[in-house]
């Protein structure tokens, strides 16, 4: 089963003069990027979790995978973002984006010693962006008051937020997050929305993980609750 979500409203956001979105290193027009998976199979230890999986995800979509533990949701993040090989079937990106994907994961990927600031400053450098933006984004993500903290000293909700503040400045096309609500309370899970919501606006286009409602506008799920089955997918 195809699906295909396009939604033309979410060109531009009016009346924030004070969203950092316009300033962020979002997709351009020329950066935008599409995900076709076509007949997929994935196993893991000997067993199949998902076989002949079909969707398709483009510029400004949110595609959110669903599905109890051990059913393949990570297996999957994992093909999509090229650091595993389906079994069967074919994923594509369309065009190549090599180094234009930004994977978070269970793991926040922070060093323990280093300061918020200096590890997105860091960052910021090694992707080519203005760290002018470092700024911003620590405070869009709540995490500007903690500049000087070591990393290994947050609670785990600011190290996720720092670790998202990280992926907005990632100069990415594609998004791939493995449950990124999982430590957040519901200011940041509203922050982390938002700042989605900016990144589909320019084109940009997510796919994630979840056990919990993400309640994103216009979300595409993927379900895999029947394990070792080609998977539903709805909007």
């Amino acid at each position: 089963m195809r699906v295909r979500r396009r939604f033309g409203v979410w060109t531009q956001r009016q009346n924030r003069p004070n969203s950092a979105a316009m300033s962020l290193p979002f997709p351009t027009a020329s950066d935008r990027a599409t995900v076709r998976a076509s007949s997929v199979t994935l196993s893991r230890g000997g067993r199949t979790l998902v076989r002949d999986l079909n969707f398709e995800a483009g510029p400004g979509d949110a595609l959110v995978i669903t599905g109890p533990n051990g059913a393949g949701k990570t297996t999957l993040l994992r093909a999509i973002a090229g650091f595993i090989h389906p079994d069967g079937g074919d994923i594509h990106i369309e065009p190549a984006v090599t180094g234009r994907i930004a994977f978070l994961g269970h793991a926040d990927g922070l060093k323990p010693g280093e300061a918020v600031r200096d590890a997105l400053s860091f960052w910021s450098l090694l992707q080519g962006v203005d760290s002018a933006v470092v700024e911003p984004v620590m405070r869009r993500m709540a995490v500007a008051h903690l500049e000087n903290r070591a990393c290994g000293t947050l609670s785990a909700g600011q190290r996720r937020r720092t670790a998202i503040a990280r992926l907005a400045l990632s100069n990415a096309s594609i998004w791939i997050l493995d449950e990124p609500t999982a430590p957040l309370d519901a200011k940041s899970r509203a922050r982390l929305a938002d700042l989605i919501a900016d990144f589909r606006a320019s084109g940009g286009l997510v796919i994630a993980t979840t056990h919990a409602a993400l309640d994103w506008p216009d979300q595409t799920q993927l379900d895999l609750t029947e394990a070792a089955t080609a998977a539903r997918v709805s909007a």
